[in-house]
């Protein structure tokens, strides 16, 4: 992205802080002012000293020496404004950033995260950013300093000698050009290296969260060298972002000595003919010193101004990853829900790959009433189920709850009236009780006890350490399959849906834990319209109805006697597992 795209995306941060912003511009005018008074007082004392020493007594310096005090009193109180405050708005706007771009991140479909690796967004949220702060508080504060002190420097310079001034500031652009090239170079380089960040974080992640397959399979040394091999990309990057950034500060130093080259073999041609005062010389290069202070300052910052840009843009990139399942303008809350479900003509496929999985589907679910779906792999069994709580959007069709199109609803009420329950349960890093309360925010302990004792999980839970206290560990690592999943379903009890999927559920746990979890289910499903996935038929047995997805379609649908009796894909099925 074009800078001036960048940074008008950017410049709305500072909206709110612009007041912290105009008084921290203030007080860089004052640090200047006080830089800038040095070299004219010792003019003044160098003049006096050569031309009018007699004129020179011991009260004017002393004077001059507590006007200077004074202005460096000033100086310090400028300075720590700066460095503190700016500093502190520089850390707010990246804060404020952050903020915004996790909400967006919690807007994005299963789409987005399906091709996204968590690595990199965790990357542009974090590490992206945190040159943010440095950029938000430097740049207007270094470019504001940098305009004050060549304007000022241009103007005391071509009052005391204007030829050699001019000569001076052209060869400011020039300088300026030349580093142009390799200026740029360095934010593409810096841009690749944030990338290779977030690949680095994603392997990490990876291997990390996958380690007790890699130790299953003595996969070790695989890892190292999969890992390796992403470090070692990093490091050739840097040695590339590191090769631009030499050159770019070489670059600087050589204009730099030129221009002291020009200072010293014109300034003292124009001292040997008359044409300049010796105090004004002194002057003339304490300022000429100072302007290539400034100018080199802003070329340095230019590194960070390239690493804040190139934060800005990543930033960017994921702020306008789009949002494809949001709150139609008008959308109303769902309100109190009986459980029918309506599919009218509903078809489906993943946006990335647009391979069919859903095709034409109608199909009429009762309140109350409990469906199982079945079928061969990738059958769209789950795909159907994620339709209901706009985890995904149908292509074609509609899908009506009460006779309401959900995406009339707002996605917040729609949600909160369907529960699920996976095969893969996740339960965040925290105790037993904030992963069941995590089912109704607020909800009182004696709320969440109930929900436990439903779910046949109170028991269990009490036998631990710290009962309902206890740490689960990351991902719920500390407790058993079946353990984890009673939690999931407690967490469900209080939340207390109308409407239940339950997803392949039971499908990893052992027998015992099967049948003790199977339980927890039957009272979860009682009086909910229920959606049934599984793979082990005789855990749906009793359903109301079911359906037998194939070929993108509902091929069978009846109750488990009819479906035996049709021997069709649900016989062979049920047949097939019974052998």
């Amino acid at each position: 992205m074009k800078t001036g795209k960048l940074l008008k995306r950017f410049l709305p941060y500072y909206r709110k802080y612009m007041g912290i912003m105009l008084l921290d511009l203030f007080c860089a005018a004052l640090t200047t002012v006080c830089e800038m008074v040095l070299p004219m007082i010792l003019r003044y004392i160098t003049d006096m000293g050569m031309n009018h020493l007699a004129e020179l007594t011991v009260k004017t310096i002393l004077m001059i020496g507590a006007v200077y005090f004074a202005l460096r009193i000033i100086d310090g109180v400028a300075s720590f404004y700066m460095a503190y405050n700016g500093h502190v708005m520089g850390a707010v706007i990246e804060t404020d950033m952050r903020a915004d771009a996790f909400a967006h991140l919690q807007k994005l479909s299963d789409n987005y995260f399906n091709n996204t690796k968590v690595g990199q967004i965790m990357a542009r949220i974090t590490s992206d950013l945190f040159d943010v702060t440095e950029f938000a508080h430097h740049c207007p504060e270094e470019f504001f300093i940098a305009f004050l002190k060549a304007v000022v420097s241009f103007i005391i310079l071509a009052r005391i000698n204007p030829l050699l001034t001019v000569i001076i500031y052209v060869l400011i652009p020039v300088m300026a050009i030349s580093c142009t090239y390799f200026n740029l170079q360095v934010r593409k380089a810096f841009k690749v290296q944030r990338n290779q960040i977030g690949e680095l974080n994603a392997r990490i992640e990876d291997s990390l969260l996958g380690n007790k397959v890699v130790r299953a399979f003595a996969n070790e040394d695989l890892e190292m060298q999969r890992f390796q091999k992403d470090n070692h990309e990093f490091l050739k990057i840097k040695r590339k972002t590191y090769l631009y950034m030499a050159a770019f500060q070489d670059t600087i130093r050589m204009f730099d000595g030129l221009m002291y080259v020009v200072v010293i073999i014109a300034g003292g041609m124009f001292l040997l003919r008359g044409l300049i005062a010796p105090a004004d010389l002194v002057a003339y290069t304490m300022y000429v010193t100072t302007l290539l202070t400034t100018i080199r300052r802003i070329i340095e910052f230019a590194e960070q101004f390239q690493r804040g840009m190139t934060g800005i843009e990543r930033f960017i990139e994921l702020m306008d990853a789009e949002i494809d399942i949001f709150d139609e303008e008008g959308a109303q809350p769902l309100g109190e829900v009986n459980g029918e479900i309506v599919f009218d003509h509903v078809s489906f496929e993943y946006p990335d790959d647009h391979n069919l999985v859903l095709s034409d589907v109608n199909l009429t679910i009762h309140p109350g009433e409990k469906v199982a779906l079945v079928g061969p792999s990738g059958g769209g069994k789950t795909t159907l189920c994620n339709l209901i709580p706009r985890f995904y959007e149908p292509v074609k069709g509609a899908i009506r709850i009460d006779g309401r199109d959900i995406q009339s609803v707002t996605l917040k009420s729609l949600r909160e009236n369907v529960g699920v329950v996976q095969q893969d349960v996740y339960l965040f890093s925290g105790t037993v009780y904030d992963n069941i309360v995590y089912g109704k925010p607020g909800a009182s302990r004696e709320e969440v006890m109930k929900a436990a004792q439903m779910a046949g999980a109170h028991e269990f839970i009490m036998k631990l350490k710290d009962g309902y206290d206890t740490y689960v560990g990351e991902r719920g690592v500390k407790l058993s399959g079946g353990q984890k999943q009673r939690i999931s379903i407690a967490r469900v009890f209080l939340k207390s849906p109308k409407i239940l999927i339950l997803d392949e559920a039971t499908a990893s746990l052992d027998n015992e834990s099967e049948l003790l979890v199977s339980e927890s289910l039957d009272k979860l499903a009682a009086g909910r319209t229920t959606l049934t996935i599984a793979h082990r038929l005789t855990t749906i047995q009793g359903a109301d109805r079911i359906l037998v997805l194939s070929g993108n379609q509902i091929v069978e649908e009846g109750n488990h006697e009819s479906l035996l009796r049709k021997k069709g894909i649900y016989y062979q099925l049920y047949t097939s597992v019974s052998r």
